[in-house]
């Protein structure tokens, strides 16, 4: 009970702050959900397209290829396939490597747990930057104004380089996992 009263806060808070549905909080899953259950609702899903995507998930599968990162490939914008790309390619180098079984399954878990970490410290900080963008600082600014969050500091290359950065990061602890034997 007490985590669901903390989503519905911070999903209230997030909706306040940017709503969802806007260039700064996309949210491409609610989204998705959001148009298939109003087309049910209101009777005009598009049953054609429907039948399309069951019939391409019918194909892709008896190709021998896993529908679900298909389809999440699929709807989900470049910038946030790349990481998940990006880190299936670590994992996918990492497993055909030479080394023993259990070194690479501990060096695999080791990673995940790693980004598992990143995934939640960027939720975190998202929520702390959903508090900073409500509270009010003076005539029409709020303290992320500001600090100066709304002006892209460091725009792309920042960005880019932060990525490297974070790569580098899960390279270190999945490839160059100090693992005992």
């Amino acid at each position: 009970m007490a985590s669901g009263l903390v989503i519905g806060l911070v999903l209230l808070l997030l909706n306040k702050a940017w709503g969802f549905g806007s260039q700064e909080l996309p949210a491409p899953q609610a989204t998705l959900m959001k148009l298939v259950i109003e087309g049910v609702m209101n009777g005009n899903l598009p049953w054609a397209l429907v039948f399309m995507g069951v019939g391409i998930g019918i194909v892709v599968e008896l190709l021998g290829i896993q529908i679900l990162p298909f389809a999440v490939g699929l709807y989900l914008p470049i910038h946030l396939s790349t990481p998940i790309m990006l880190g299936g390619i670590i994992r996918g180098v990492l497993e055909k490597s030479n080394e023993d079984e259990k070194i690479i399954k501990e060096k695999v878990d080791s990673g995940i747990l790693f980004s598992s970490g990143l995934i939640a410290g960027e939720g975190l900080i998202g929520i702390l930057l959903a508090v900073l963008a409500i509270i009010p600082a003076g005539v029409d600014l709020t303290v992320a104004d500001r600090i100066g969050f709304g002006n892209n500091i460091l725009g792309q290359w920042g960005s880019l380089a932060f990525f490297a950065g974070l790569a580098y990061l899960l390279i270190k602890k999945s490839f160059f996992a100090k693992i005992e034997k």
